[in-house]
């Protein structure tokens, strides 16, 4: 071989192994795909979640209304009574004599109310004869009206005393569940006032008192001002019972009463509701966990609680816009419940909130949007995902999608701002 052809020959080669030892480019990773969904504004119920204590709807005590011995019991303790039934017994002997002594007081002054009349009589008809003096008349008279007077005095103490008899047998004065007995049987009771006997409740109705801050009240009505939040009237406020097992009480209360004056120990401002409580499964001085629904808040979001993120600037959320790329979103997110979250502001109509797979996105990245349904694995969307148009599932806040009673609102967005 010639020695041209033998260098042509090697520069191939050197060509040839040059292009084999050129690093191969690495194919682009495409675009993560996250689940995402369409939010729009609508109107969600303004709730608070507060603790509350139960009272009776009526309460009243049973007391010895006149001195005596207590001779027995005659209710059950802890049973139903009726208005006007016998509730105890006070030794009526002394009450009954003290009745006989004014009925024989009575006797002696009516006795001696008809002597005075007769003679009064006989001056009145002596007097035209000028058989009696006037002066004789006059005196007559007076003794009559005397012994008139001394009458009505005796009846007054005769009623006096048959009322005081009565009284000996102890009566409940409403209609209730009767506690229990505080006196026993043999003890003197009504000596220097009038001993507490027992105390009847009434309980098929409780009211739930509890108190709202200041603060969130001016918040509320801020808000109110400001058209983001509609306050219901005091009876069109519901109140729901949260039991200790954590189950809805099945019947509603309403508020129906709303304190103007604020405690100056507390700085907060007393409310009460009124809860049916036919079967008696609430008991008075129970503590319970009330959802006061006390309006209706506007323009809100309903995104789902996986979808807001915080750090230390506060909550934010990942939009994917129509060009596939991703926004972070600082939002005021309020009252977290049944896995959402209230979104008050930082959001606008028809943005694609990331819910599944925030963890591969980053701000100004790219993304592919794949419509979000509950239950959708954390990649993306079910495998019957919504269609391509990303309609909102049926996200309406539940009756319970938010706590709050007649004002207050703005508090918990102030803090998430």
């Amino acid at each position: 071989m010639t020695a041209p052809v033998r260098s042509f020959a090697l520069g191939c080669a050197i060509l040839l192994a040059l292009a084999a030892c050129k690093p191969q480019q690495q194919p682009q990773m495409p675009p993560p795909e996250v689940g995402v969904l369409k939010v729009d504004p609508q109107t969600v119920p303004l709730q608070r979640d507060l603790v509350g204590r139960l009272s009776p709807f009526r309460s009243s005590d049973v007391r010895a209304r006149v001195p005596g011995v207590l001779v027995k019991r005659v209710y059950k303790e802890g049973s139903d009574v009726k208005e006007g039934q016998v509730l105890f017994q006070i030794d009526p002997a002394p009450l009954q004599a003290s009745l006989s002594a004014a009925q024989a007081n009575l006797a002696s002054a009516q006795a001696t109310y008809a002597n005075a009349k007769v003679a009064a009589d006989r001056a009145r008809q002596l007097a035209p004869q000028n058989y009696v003096s006037k002066s004789d008349v006059d005196n007559a008279e007076a003794a009559e009206r005397s012994a008139a007077a001394a009458v009505q005095q005796a009846q007054a103490n005769v009623s006096t005393a048959r009322i005081n008899l009565g009284y000996a047998s102890v009566t409940a004065p409403i209609s209730g569940r009767a506690g229990k007995q505080q006196v026993t049987e043999g003890a003197l009771v009504g000596q220097s006032d009038a001993t507490l006997l027992t105390t009847v409740d009434q309980i098929d109705q409780l009211y739930v008192n509890f108190s709202l801050s200041v603060t969130e009240l001016e918040a509320l009505r801020r808000a109110q001002s400001n058209g983001g939040v509609e306050l219901s009237g005091t009876a069109e406020s519901k109140v729901q019972v949260v039991l200790s097992d954590g189950t809805v009480y099945g019947h509603d209360g309403v508020l129906d009463f709303s304190d103007m004056v604020v405690d100056p120990a507390t700085g907060a401002v007393t409310l009460r509701a009124l809860i049916p409580n036919p079967d008696q499964m609430l008991l008075p001085g129970m503590f319970v966990t009330i959802k006061a629904t006390l309006g209706e808040r506007k323009d809100a979001f309903v995104v789902p609680q996986d979808a807001v993120l915080r750090d230390a600037s506060g909550a934010y959320v990942f939009v994917v816009g129509t060009d596939g790329k991703v926004a972070r979103k600082n939002v005021t997110a309020v009252s977290p419940r049944n896995g959402q979250w209230i979104v008050t502001s930082g959001l606008a109509a028809n943005d694609q909130v990331v819910v599944s797979g925030v963890q591969k996105v980053q701000d100004g990245a790219t993304a592919k949007a794949i419509p979000w349904q509950p239950g959708a694995p954390a990649g993306g969307a079910s495998a019957g995902a919504a269609p391509a148009d990303g309609k909102q599932p049926d996200t309406k806040a539940p009756a319970d999608a938010e706590q709050a009673p007649p004002a207050a609102d703005a508090s918990d967005d102030a803090e998430q701002k």
